[in-house]
């Protein structure tokens, strides 16, 4: 099997966000198990990708897109994979596995401000109407997607007909044997991105009804969004990090007593298994996709209560039930791994290789 996977959504400045950790993870994975090419379209991406043979070709947001496939071909690949639904199609000679993560857009359509203007609009228009994520999916022999929660949702509005597989998120290392010794600080980690479904400022205020604790933000973030979330910081301690590394990261989980996220709408939920994995309790929005992830392991609160998710943070100062979500969450997490979710694409990518030979 000639495999080459798109990993054109790899990140050039050096730390991923979620797509990007997506693609690095099963690739990595896959290239222990089978030889495979990647696409880049920048060698800064090679920082965050496994040592494995590479090709370059136009970046995935210009305008030729549709007609990638001419360059694609020249390799000669019985399949592509690709961790996103946009890679183009337009004359391909190879089988094509595309990925969905989710479906949050349709319900929040704020494009990413980061994008060009023509990107932006197409993202609006995109998310109108299910019919041109049916005509974006269609166009793959197979579809990938990273929980039981959206599979669900893809079967529910028809956007796919044939197979759909969950190849699930993972964090980058295993699960530790146990959580970090020593005493756990009053505090409580926040990771993910300040826009409106995430709904930090119910952490805020949770803060707030906390005395003595501190909510540490660890992700990067605008001048406009901090100054929106101190104006629900009333009695709450905040720590903006602005962005960490990854060590920074596993020190701040590893002093604190929970990670949180209040958001309504996630495809996976990264941050959660990361956490988790470091033996660090989590208290989450109950959602379904929350209840998928974090399991019998993590605490729930209604959407939007500050008060509920105050409650459920309070309790975890008990040592015994600490110690008890810590351990239930070392095992959920235990759930995902790299290797386990490429074990489950491969069948995927052999099976439409196959039919295409």
């Amino acid at each position: 099997m000639r495999l080459v996977v798109d990993c054109r959504y790899v990140r050039r400045d050096g730390r991923h966000d979620g797509i990007s950790r997506y693609s690095a993870g099963i690739t990595a994975a896959l290239g222990r198990l089978v030889p495979l090419t990647m696409l880049i379209d920048d060698e800064r991406q090679l920082r965050l990708l496994p040592d494995l043979p590479w090709h370059r070709i136009a970046p995935p947001t210009r305008l030729g897109e549709p007609w990638i496939p001419r360059a694609v071909n020249r390799l000669r690949p019985d399949v592509v994979f690709c961790p996103l639904q946009t890679s183009g199609s337009i004359g391909r000679r190879y089988g094509l596995v595309l990925t969905l993560h989710d479906l949050i857009y349709y319900r929040h359509r704020t494009p990413p401000a980061e994008f060009s203007w023509w990107v932006r609009l197409g993202w609006r228009l995109l998310y109108l109407s299910y019919l041109p994520q049916r005509l974006l999916l269609r166009r793959a022999d197979e579809v990938v997607t990273v929980s039981a929660t959206v599979e669900g949702e893809i079967r529910e509005h028809r956007l796919f007909r044939g197979r759909v597989t969950v190849v699930p998120n993972a964090a980058d290392a295993p699960p530790m044997a146990a959580a970090a010794p020593g005493p756990r600080e009053r505090s409580i980690v926040y990771m993910g991105a300040f826009i409106a479904y995430k709904d930090v400022p119910t952490l805020v205020r949770a803060a707030a009804l906390l005395p003595g604790w501190t909510l540490h933000l660890a992700s990067r973030i605008g001048a406009g969004e901090r100054a929106a979330l101190e104006q629900h910081a009333a009695g709450a301690r905040l720590v903006f990090h602005d962005g960490v590394d990854e060590a920074e990261y596993a020190a701040l989980l590893d002093r604190a007593t929970a990670l949180v996220s209040a958001s309504r709408d996630e495809g996976f939920g990264l941050p959660v298994v990361e956490a988790m994995a470091r033996g660090v309790p989590v208290v989450l929005t109950d959602v379904p996709i929350f209840r998928e992830v974090g399991g019998a392991a993590a605490l729930f609160a209604p959407a939007g209560d500050a008060g509920a998710f105050a409650a459920a943070i309070a309790g975890l100062e008990d040592p015994e039930e600490w110690a008890r979500r810590s351990a239930a969450s070392l095992e959920q997490a235990g759930r995902y791994g790299w290797d386990a979710s490429a074990r489950r694409l491969l069948p995927v990518l052999e099976r439409v290789a196959a039919r295409r030979r």
